[in-house]
């Protein structure tokens, strides 16, 4: 088996997007502009999403999100529930946005936020839920809108690793008041950098453009700052290299799943030894990745990963529990134990990637891979 060398994402820039990147050069422009609006306007008509505001990435997206809370109601101090197990970046916005984090575990197959804990955590001073829909894999959406609608509270989306999955026939991203999306290079649209935030309100879209803009007030004396803000735009260079890119969506999308589906058919026989990704008839996850999490810790995950990476697969870690296992959030005074699941998963799985520049060839090196390391360690 000769070494192959596997990119957890690659960006690839076609001839288009670099005639509109030449284009924005030209025109000395390059923040905000008229191609930034143009890819704003193809985001929200591939899912249906009314109202869609770029910005600078994925952690502006969640952060923007939650400044637009205080439109809503909310004040300074008060409460968001998030997922303990998530990219850092989830927690580091509510902070950022001058909230404070309410963590609830995860459920160790779903990796996702557990909606039967929710409830316990939720305090007078809870404002909202912000559900990540990790691996591209739908949140329990019934059970979240339940409790939301009964406890008068928000629904914010991260959807970064979720562009067009779906859940019972609706895009994610439609649950809430607002969702938040990355264009990071890992994920299916990609511009290297840049987010989105899309909602259906059109009072949310001006509150979302002020914020964005250094809470600026549109249309008034330079500096009257109405909220506070800060620089969210989005460069035009990933917004030209995207507007290059996003008529092929589905096509990306389609083969992203083809590529994922055919690894975990070729994994299929380990699955007494890992948890996969798994997908439930009324959804559609998003393929963003191929997930490992080891069903039992003697297997050694810190090995694992350690052997994927020796032999040429970029790897990562299944982000950790937030509050526990990273020492930016130690000041918040949670000790290991109070996260079980997500702890268990963030010492123990990881994810490879799925992108659409994979060949056939490339995942049986993957299969290859996994399968050696098992037969090794059985």
């Amino acid at each position: 088996m000769s070494k192959r060398t596997i990119k957890f994402g690659d960006l690839v820039i076609s001839d288009k997007s670099k005639e509109l990147i030449k284009k924005a050069l030209d025109e000395n422009w390059v923040s905000g502009g008229h191609l930034v609006t143009e890819l704003e306007d193809a985001w929200g008509k591939i899912f249906g999403y009314k109202h869609n505001v770029a910005v600078t990435n994925g952690a502006d997206a969640d952060t923007a999100s939650c400044l637009a809370l205080y439109d809503m109601g909310a004040k300074r101090g008060d409460e968001i529930i998030v997922p303990a197990l998530a990219f850092a970046s989830v927690g580091s916005s509510v902070l950022a946005a001058g909230f404070t984090p309410i963590f609830v575990d995860i459920e160790r197959e779903t990796l996702n936020i557990d909606a039967s804990k929710i409830e316990e955590k939720i305090t007078p001073k809870t404002k909202a839920i912000l559900v990540v829909h990790t691996m591209g894999k739908p949140c329990d959406m019934d059970a979240i809108q339940d409790i939301a609608q009964r406890h008068n509270l928000k629904i914010l989306e991260d959807c970064c690793e979720a562009h067009g999955a779906q859940y019972r026939e609706k895009y994610v991203g439609q649950f809430g008041e607002i969702a938040a999306f990355s264009f990071y290079v890992a994920h299916v649209l990609a511009g290297g950098d840049g987010g989105m935030c899309s909602t259906n309100s059109a009072e949310l879209e001006e509150v979302l453009r002020c914020l964005k803009d250094h809470g600026r007030k549109p249309g008034s004396l330079y500096f009257d700052h109405i909220r506070s803000g800060s620089n969210f735009r989005m460069n035009v260079l990933p917004a030209a290299v995207m507007l290059g890119e996003i008529d092929n969506f589905w096509d990306v999308f389609n083969k992203r799943k083809k590529n994922l589906n055919y690894l975990l058919e070729k994994t299929k026989d380990l699955e007494e030894f890992v948890f996969f990704n798994k997908e439930e008839p009324y959804e559609v996850a998003s393929p963003h990745a191929f997930s490992v999490t080891l069903k039992d810790p003697k297997y050694d995950y810190k090995k694992l990963y350690g052997y994927l990476e020796e032999n040429g697969v970029q790897c990562k870690r299944n982000f950790g529990s937030m509050p526990t296992q990273h020492k930016a959030f130690e000041f918040l005074g949670h000790k290991i134990g109070e996260f079980p699941e997500a702890e268990y998963v963030g010492s123990n799985g990881l994810h490879i990637g799925v992108h659409h520049h994979l060949s056939k060839e490339d995942l049986d090196y993957v299969s290859d891979l996994l399968h050696n390391y098992f037969e090794k360690h059985v």
